[in-house]
């Protein structure tokens, strides 16, 4: 069974689908095969800062029923650098510390983050401060941490989203019209590229190519001639307008991504006079029951992230690559983020396909 060790797990960032598995997994690893304990931590590093720290016993038992739910039991938070934590009277202050002292507190001898590029980079800052065992466990919708092939999160939320394209596709042949459909990707276009080739979709645009309006419109005309009476775009949240400006809507914490659904349907009307309608996906993307894959790769990671530990096998992210888990130094997996490669090979069956990608 080896030594007797307790360990920590919290999810950070954005939630997403199969969480909760990569959760179960690290459990029942720790527990099944080395009699260790595992302690959850609530809304990410958070739950450090709270005194005591505030942390779920984690067993089998307790974890086995969250397997096939989404989001995470633990909670997460993608608010509130521990660097420069916001405080009631607008100042910010290095909280940093009260983590570190958090994890000692709690009597942990390793920590297991689960996030994407943002809070890897920052639970490794916290590790390499305190001096903090972590291995990291790679999740984000949008699929852009590098050297992993898959994310947790990804599958699922392109599953929603190529279900989207598929009803999307009756409605805009029935009524002849210019659907667009506004899907999530801060940074890079994985979500809309792949749901769009799976869906049929006749335009994907995403931040990696550029496009024009007259383009996308010549588009629409030639499938007219051809006698098809509609057109389905999808477009990621992060692509500009022609004249390169960011589209963002403002709610009560700011401003975020979204808007250029509205831009481009409005633009294309204007421009074609094609009747053109929107729908924008948000945070159904997130949510639902967590796909097999999510799930299969959720597993895989959770449970060779506890191996990690019981090799001492720290500031190491564990990923996919060619059907297989590899762990790489978490400095390697943040030095840059994976967009789509415009002249790859999705981008290559894309137009192969006749979609219009733009440029």
């Amino acid at each position: 069974m080896g030594q007797q060790k307790r360990i920590g797990i919290l999810t950070s960032g954005g939630d997403c689908a199969g969480l909760n598995a990569a959760i179960r997994a690290v459990v029942h690893a720790a527990a099944d095969s080395y009699g260790w304990e595992v302690f959850g931590i609530r809304q990410a590093t958070h739950g450090l800062m709270v005194r005591p720290p505030e942390a779920l016993h984690l067993t089998p038992e307790k974890i086995d029923p969250y397997l096939t739910t989404g989001g995470t039991m633990l909670g997460t938070t993608n608010k509130g650098n521990p660097f420069a934590f916001p405080m009631p009277d607008g100042s910010l202050c290095d909280r940093s510390q009260e983590i570190i002292e958090g994890y000692h507190l709690l009597g942990l001898e390793a920590l297991i983050g689960i996030g994407g590029d943002g809070s890897l980079a920052i639970l490794r800052r916290l590790a390499q401060q305190g001096g903090l065992n972590l291995v990291g466990i790679p999740k984000t919708i949008d699929n852009d941490v590098s050297v992993t092939e898959c994310s947790i999160g990804f599958d699922t939320a392109v599953s929603v989203a190529t279900e989207a394209v598929d009803r999307l596709q009756f409605t805009a042949a029935s009524h002849s019209r210019v659907m667009v459909l506004e899907v999530m990707g801060r940074d890079a276009g994985h979500i809309a590229m792949c749901a769009g080739i799976a869906g049929g979709a006749d335009i994907i645009l995403i931040p990696e190519i550029p496009y024009t309006l007259d383009g996308i419109c010549e588009h629409i005309k030639r499938r007219q001639q051809q006698g098809k009476n509609y057109c389905l775009i999808v477009v990621a949240e992060a692509v500009r307008t022609e004249a390169g400006d960011r589209c963002t809507v403002k709610d009560s914490e700011g401003c975020r991504l979204g808007g250029i659904g509205d831009y481009l349907a409005e633009a294309i009307c204007v421009r074609s006079g094609a009747e053109t309608r929107v729908t924008v996906l948000g945070h159904t993307q997130r949510g639902g029951i967590p796909s097999h894959l999510d799930r299969l790769i959720a597993t895989c990671f959770g449970a060779a992230a506890v191996e990690l530990i019981a090799k001492d096998k720290y500031d190491h992210v564990v990923t996919w690559q060619q059907r297989s888990v590899v762990a790489v130094p978490i400095e390697q997996a943040i030095a840059n983020y994976s967009t789509v490669n415009p002249q790859g090979t999705l981008a290559t069956t894309a137009r192969r396909m006749g979609i219009f990608l733009g440029s």
